[in-house]
């Protein structure tokens, strides 16, 4: 084991944050933890702490790029040089665009794609003097494919999907050390479907299938190790994004017709509840990791543990043609 990595997590306050701060804590590390909520950051804290790693509480809006800013300093006052950034942050609302309004579309742009890119540039202001550093951008099979009553989100999540794009040729053509890589998730069991703002006549819900957010964990540590170009999580993922590559007008007429009841499930949404839009409802309250499915949500995703595991398995069934080879050959 080298030294303790320096990590930056934000939206670390629940959800997938959540997950993967216990799973860098496992290995020692010495995390930043950035949310709003800070009952959910406290929580975050209590657990890197049980796991074996070292915490910092760091209570701020991603869209505030200066705020964002003064944190990643914090970080390196307190923990030294940052090893690895995952960008994370995120809201939304559950709406038909034409009951959306002007400041909901640029909320949820502020935090789910401008956060990333103020968390990029902060990370980018102290990796790329040292030429090393890796940031982990958590996309969405939504940065493909775009569906129904979640158009802020999804656009947010298209604009990321380009920006990373962006920094990745200009890192390859400046010759840095510095890595970018972007994860594209599946549905996932996290609290944002009971915090975000909805308009829907029933509750929200992930599209299953539903993973569990320590899978997503998993593919994010995996990534900070191993920063490949882009990782798909889950074949809900895969099919998505390669559906959409293939059949775009098909998608379009089968998520008009599914896409509106396949993210509501039973019961009734208070529309009065609180929401996370402007104003943590982690604050006084820690929600944890996980959301309201656990009796849905995978566990293990198949897919993820092959593509995470190919060079062994491509190296098996070389082996294993090596070995058959000979036989065959005799055949003939």
């Amino acid at each position: 084991m080298g030294p303790a990595r320096v990590i930056v997590i934000t939206g670390a306050s629940a959800g997938v944050g959540r997950a993967v701060a216990k799973a860098f804590a496992r290995e020692g590390a010495r995390i930043g933890l950035i949310a709003r909520g800070r009952a959910g950051l406290e929580g975050a804290q209590r657990d890197v702490e049980a796991n074996g790693g070292e915490a910092l509480v760091l209570p701020l809006d991603v869209a505030d790029a200066a705020a964002l800013e003064r944190g990643a300093g914090e970080v390196e006052e307190n923990f030294g040089p940052i090893d690895v950034w995952v960008n994370n942050a995120m809201t939304s609302v559950f709406s038909p665009i034409k009951e959306m309004t002007p400041d909901e579309f640029k909320r949820v742009t502020e935090v789910t794609y401008l956060g990333y890119v103020y968390g990029t540039l902060a990370a980018l202001r102290r990796m790329l003097p040292r030429d090393r550093g890796v940031i982990i951008q958590v996309g969405s099979a939504l940065a493909y494919r775009g569906i129904p009553l979640q158009a802020a989100y999804c656009a947010a999540k298209h604009a990321v999907q380009g920006f990373v794009d962006s920094l990745r040729c200009e890192l390859i053509h400046d010759k840095s050390g510095v890595r970018v890589t972007i994860i594209e998730m599946p549905a996932l069991n996290t609290p944002q479907f009971s915090w975000v703002k909805s308009r829907l006549p029933r509750k929200a819900q992930p599209v299953p299938p539903i993973f569990q957010p320590e899978v997503a964990a998993e593919a994010i540590v995996y990534a900070s190790h191993y920063p490949r170009r882009e990782i798909y999580v889950g074949m809900p993922t895969v099919e998505a994004i390669i559906g959409n590559k293939m059949f775009p007008g098909l998608l379009d007429h089968y998520l008009a017709r599914t896409g509106y009841d396949s993210q509501q499930h039973d019961g009734a949404e208070d529309r009065h509840r609180p929401h996370n839009l402007w104003e943590p409802v982690d604050a006084n309250e820690d929600r944890g990791a996980h959301g309201d499915f656990d009796a849905r949500a995978h566990s293990v995703s198949p897919q993820l543990w092959t593509n995470t595991h190919r060079s062994w398995l491509l190296l098996g069934g070389l082996l294993v043609l090596g070995l058959i080879a000979p036989l065959l050959l005799k055949r003939d």
